[in-house]
């Protein structure tokens, strides 16, 4: 089912924008359903990442509270991400 949204702004502002959206060949409401779109695919990605990083914080705490965790002295992983770096640059070459 669609719904409607309606908002306000002044006369100069949706004189330009219709201008602008037909100069494009479309309608104001064509360019604002377009950007509503798009508002909602950026969200649903947002909220895609969200669930997938709290995810992976919880394995992380299952790993850490099973015992399984292997830490990493920080000399290491310098040198672990400095050799990691180098690779990554060294590909375009």
């Amino acid at each position: 089912m669609d719904t409607r949204i309606q908002f306000r702004v002044d006369e100069e502002t949706k004189r330009l924008a219709q201008q602008m959206a037909e100069s494009q060949g479309r309608t104001l409401s064509d360019a604002c359903r377009e950007l509503t779109e798009q508002l909602a695919e950026q969200q649903r990605k947002a909220l895609s990442h969200d669930g997938w990083l709290t995810e992976q914080v919880n394995l992380a705490f299952d790993k850490f509270d099973s015992g399984r965790a292997v830490f990493v002295d920080h000399e290491s992983a310098k040198n672990r991400m400095a050799a990691r770096k180098a690779k990554i640059r060294n590909r375009g070459q």
